[in-house]
């Protein structure tokens, strides 16, 4: 590249030139009046156009060789606002704007020769061909342009924001398009705002087919909607959705985002018939499942909150991105939850415990009974076989009723056990849910969870009577009923049934109460031999029979068990 000097000249100098020293001249009026004709010529030249040559690209300008001892330059902000990216050995069409204080000269891409003549001027406007013109005014209602002769352009055809932005445009080259030409009157009025938004459709068309899938972007968020945000890439908009946002649950974009931020996002998808750009923000993040299985482990205790409510269960956020579920049959130990709506809501802030982790398919399945405690776990402490417990019918079926104990744990009574007055046929005959009632527990099993209770067991009955009336040693009247081997049962009355111990030993004391100065040894020598011969407590000779009305004294009376041992008098 060369570098430009004063001294620089485009052509042969003649020796006789008046340019060569004379006495009555200093060297810097030579100069001076060198640069100026130079510089005039050198304009009108590069008015006609020129043909560049891209040599160098720095990081602000791009050098071209114009045929000239002093290269020209374009800013690279010029080609990147089309979305042009210049390469080395490019050539292009230029025009001299100027030169910089550096010295090399100012070019412009823009064609800048314009018409000569009206004929001209008619074959642009019958093509519809953009041409260059130069902003030379601001004029009523718009400004003026030159293109050859004077035209004028709108203010709305501009494509100027505010008179501010118009005013700016004074004295720049810009490309329009001739909208109204009549020869006659000498009007011409041309259009800036068409030829900007063609090139805008134009490098938007460019984009859509420059960016692939899977490419990392720079934007800028332009706008928000609910169901996503629009960010500028580069010339066109592309859609982030709400979903591609966040691995986290995001309700809105307005919750995250705002016009006017920076973001990096990946491409992911993009469709150049429709012009549709898809963007992700969460993509460029770890996945928060990858790191599920080694950090929520089974049986663990965690926290989350509920984020939404179905009619099978509720979801919790474990953490940004993971959810877990906790289904219906999970949520509460009693039976009476019908609706998950009924225990938590969402935004409730839960401790769960996790039940189940698959990874693959993102799949974590919570439980909230679980990290309530499980009431079954002390059951038997709680609710030993013979207590009594009381609580509310929560159901009636046809072979019983449930009756709530405690806060998940329920017991039934079999509809056998529910009067000790009557044989029902079912027990809604006799209860109705939401009935408090007492019961003994007849039994437990805390494995299966089962509780078996009985209602009728806590009713008093005839034989409940008879043993709080008595007491060991009593001596009672009763009617065997059934005599088999060395044992015999004995009616005491309705409903109290005993047994009765049928041994040697058995009649000893009603011999003795007979004899009591008889011979201790003689008697029970006599009393055994009587047995062995048939001889009982009734008639004489006669042995322990069904149907015998006999004496016997109380040996052993468990109220607990309901139980009467008796022995004969």
């Amino acid at each position: 590249m060369s570098n430009p000097s004063i001294m620089d000249q485009d052509r042969p100098v003649d020796p006789k030139s008046p340019t060569t020293n004379e006495p009555d001249e200093s060297f810097g009026d030579i100069l001076s009046e060198y640069e100026q004709s130079h510089t005039h010529r050198i304009r009108e030249e590069g008015k006609r156009g020129l043909e560049g040559t891209v040599v160098a690209i720095t990081g602000e300008s791009v050098f071209l060789d114009i045929g000239y001892k002093t290269e020209g330059t374009i800013p690279l902000a010029e080609f990147q606002a089309t979305g042009d990216s210049p390469k080395l050995g490019d050539k292009m069409p230029v025009s001299i704007k100027g030169r910089d204080q550096e010295g090399y000269y100012e070019l412009s891409r823009l064609k800048v020769e314009r018409p000569k003549d009206w004929s001209a001027l008619e074959k642009v406007f019958a093509d519809k061909s953009p041409i260059a013109g130069v902003v030379s005014a601001v004029v009523k209602g718009g400004v003026s342009v030159d293109v050859g002769v004077r035209a004028f352009m709108p203010a709305s055809r501009s494509g100027a924001r505010d008179a501010a932005e118009m005013e700016k445009l004074v004295g720049q080259e810009i490309r329009c398009r001739i909208i109204k030409l009549d020869v006659a009157d000498e009007d011409v009025v041309v259009d800036r705002r068409a030829v900007l938004e063609e090139e805008e459709r134009a490098n938007k068309d460019k984009r859509y087919t420059e960016v692939k899938e899977g490419e990392t972007v720079h934007g800028t968020v332009r706008s928000l909607t609910d169901y996503g945000a629009f960010v500028d890439i580069g010339g066109v908009d592309a859609l982030l959705h709400v979903a591609d946002i966040s691995w986290g649950r995001v309700n809105k974009p307005a919750d995250v985002l705002k016009v006017g931020d920076k973001v990096e996002a990946r491409i992911l998808k993009v469709d150049p018939g429709k012009k549709r750009i898809s963007l992700g923000l969460k993509q460029l993040q770890p996945h928060p499942w990858d790191l599920v299985a080694d950090k929520y482990k089974v049986g663990e205790r965690v926290k989350g909150s509920v984020t939404r409510v179905t009619d099978f269960g509720a979801f919790v956020e474990l953490e940004k991105g993971i959810e877990g579920l906790v289904h219906l049959s999970e949520m509460s130990w009693s039976k009476k939850v019908r609706k998950p709506s009924d225990v938590v809501n969402p935004g409730d802030t839960v401790d769960v415990v996790v039940l189940g982790v698959n990874a693959p398919d993102r799949r974590i399945s919570l439980g909230l009974k679980q990290a309530l405690g499980d009431p079954w776990a002390d059951a038997a402490q709680k609710f030993p076989v013979g207590s009594v417990v009381e609580g509310p019918v929560t159901s009636i079926q046809k072979f019983g009723a449930f009756v709530q104990v405690a806060e998940g744990v329920e017991g039934m009574v079999h509809v056998g056990d529910v009067s000790a007055e009557k044989r029902i046929n079912h027990p809604q005959d006799v209860l109705h849910a939401g009935q408090v009632v007492k019961a003994q527990v007849l039994e437990l099993d805390v494995e299966k969870r089962r509780l078996r209770l009985g209602m009728r067991q806590l009713i008093p009955t005839s034989l409940d009577e008879y043993i709080a009336e008595h007491k060991e040693g009593d001596v009672v009247t009763g009617r065997m009923t059934d005599v088999s081997g060395s044992r015999a049962k004995v009616e005491l009355g309705e409903g109290v049934h005993a047994t009765c111990r049928l041994s040697a030993e058995a009649p000893r004391e009603e011999e003795k109460s007979k004899q009591e100065n008889a011979d201790l040894s003689s008697l029970t020598n006599m009393l055994q031999a009587r047995w062995k011969g048939g001889q009982g407590g009734g008639p004489k000779g006669e042995g322990p029979r069904s149907g015998q009305i006999r004496s016997f004294r109380i040996g052993k009376l468990d109220p607990a068990t309901k139980k009467i041992e008796l022995e004969l008098v």
